[in-house]
């Protein structure tokens, strides 16, 4: 089984192949690797960590919903960050018809360790920004822009920087990877990774109860 993590960039689609007439790069101009594929997706204008597999299981698991594998975001928005608007993240709002899962929400102060993006952010002076953390057990489209937009926070800039397990362990990280750079995953990580394809899917498996957050800054 070959796994890598990588460091999506932005304007990069989660594929090698090309869709004709579209803007966005590919997969194949940063990874030249053979027969690895994105299990799950992030859109062309987001950033971060995309696991690679050449294993088809374990990209299933990964991407079925009724694991409920959390997946965190760090998100600019437009606008101040209030509890209100975290309150109602974490509790589920009505996306396109559709109520989203009960998530994890908190503000975060800006990441010590974020890189500038290419192209910039579109900025307006006289609008403040804030971050905030939101972390998703399920992965509709464009999930994370409508539901910020909903709480009336536009969504300027969104990197996911983990995935979890769900085995005790520490999440998949983006950690000590730019963007563009990519690595395989270490013996550790691999070793839980098969661990995980030995397991049988439990009523609700992954739905540890998401816990409220206070507004906050770290």
């Amino acid at each position: 089984m070959t796994t890598l993590l990588f460091h999506k960039p932005y304007g990069v689609l989660s594929q090698f192949t090309p869709e004709p007439g579209s803007p966005w790069d590919t997969l194949a101009s940063w990874v030249q690797w053979s027969g690895v594929y994105a299990s799950g997706r992030l859109d062309a204008d987001s950033e971060g960590l995309l696991l690679l597999t050449s294993n088809g299981p374990l990209q299933q698991r990964l991407t079925d919903p009724r694991w409920g594998h959390w997946r965190r975001y760090q998100v600019q928005v437009e606008g101040l960050v209030s509890a209100g608007a975290l309150e109602a993240l974490g509790q589920g709002l009505v996306i396109q018809g559709q109520r989203t899962l009960p998530a994890r929400a908190q503000a975060i102060a800006p990441p010590i360790d974020l890189p500038q993006r290419q192209p910039p952010i579109r900025q307006r002076l006289n609008v403040p920004t804030s971050w905030l953390e939101l972390e998703l057990r399920e992965g509709r489209n464009r999930q994370v822009r409508r539901m910020t937009a909903a709480v009336g926070l536009p969504t300027l800039r969104l990197r996911r920087v983990a995935i979890d397990l769900l085995d005790g362990g520490p999440p998949l990280a983006l950690t000590g990877l730019g963007p563009g750079e990519w690595r395989q995953v270490n013996g550790e990580e691999c070793a839980r990774l098969e661990q995980l394809l030995r397991q049988r899917l439990r009523p609700q498996a992954g739905n540890r109860k998401p816990t409220a957050r206070p507004l906050s800054r770290r």
